[in-house]
């Protein structure tokens, strides 16, 4: 596919995450001895003036847009290396991070991490127009288990660098998606039942179904959760 993405009068190269990226969280590791291959493409820090950079900017803020392709890795379906984010400094919170889905259909699967242990797995399905959060403690990674190519956008923190080391320890998530649905990871002492859950409405925070949260950039304030998470209350 095209590398470049036309963003505004704008045009942004992709950051490519290729199989051997992410072969180490595969549940079929051996898919490398037959080639490697391109998987996703990430356009990061994007704005359309130079006057939303800066607003951007100045509240410690980056806007990305993710493309993924359809398409099977092994057994698996295409999905991200998969990420936790660090604790904000001096608070017990981690930062979040909020999703929307441009095109195509997104399988958001959360976990959450205590003493070592997986406690809590969460499966939201997202369409096109929806949003969705991770809360603070939860990592995450974006399966496209469709036969479309997934568009999404996301605002989050640029003051933090993303954790992957649990998930290449694991080889993975807590479960593997498949053709015939979710398969736990036996690199796990033990995971808990999958919560599925739908995408909430968010309007009250700003992020309004048939708007897209780029538009934020406007209204900035509405995204000061993404760096301060310990002043805000959390559902899961």
């Amino acid at each position: 596919m095209n590398k470049t993405l036309k963003f505004g009068n704008k045009t942004a190269n992709a950051d490519i995450r290729k199989l051997s990226d992410i072969i180490e969280v595969l549940l079929d590791r051996d898919v490398l001895q037959s080639s490697d291959r391109e998987l996703y493409y990430m356009y990061r820090d994007l704005s359309l003036s130079r006057s939303d950079y800066d607003i951007i900017k100045a509240h410690h803020l980056r806007y990305d847009i993710t493309i993924i392709p359809p398409g099977m890795v092994g057994r698996e379906y295409v999905k991200t290396k998969g990420h936790y984010h660090p604790k904000v400094p001096g608070t017990d919170h981690s930062y979040p991070e909020v999703y929307e889905v441009l095109g195509g259909e997104a399988c958001y699967l959360l976990q959450k991490k205590e003493r070592g242990i997986i406690t809590d797995v969460i499966l939201i399905r997202a369409f096109e127009n929806d949003k969705v959060i991770i809360p603070p403690e939860y990592g995450h990674v974006t399966i496209n288990a469709s036969n479309k190519e997934l568009t999404m956008a996301n605002w989050i923190s640029d003051d933090f660098s993303s954790v992957y080391k649990p998930y290449v320890e694991h080889h993975g998530a807590a479960y593997y998606m498949v053709q015939d649905g979710l398969i736990p990871n036996p690199c796990y002492e033990e995971v808990p039942q999958i919560r599925e859950v739908v995408p909430k409405s968010l309007n009250k925070e700003g992020f309004l179904k048939n708007k897209e949260i780029y538009g934020l950039v406007r209204d900035i304030e509405k995204l000061d959760f993404l760096n301060r998470p310990q002043d805000f209350e959390w559902d899961c």
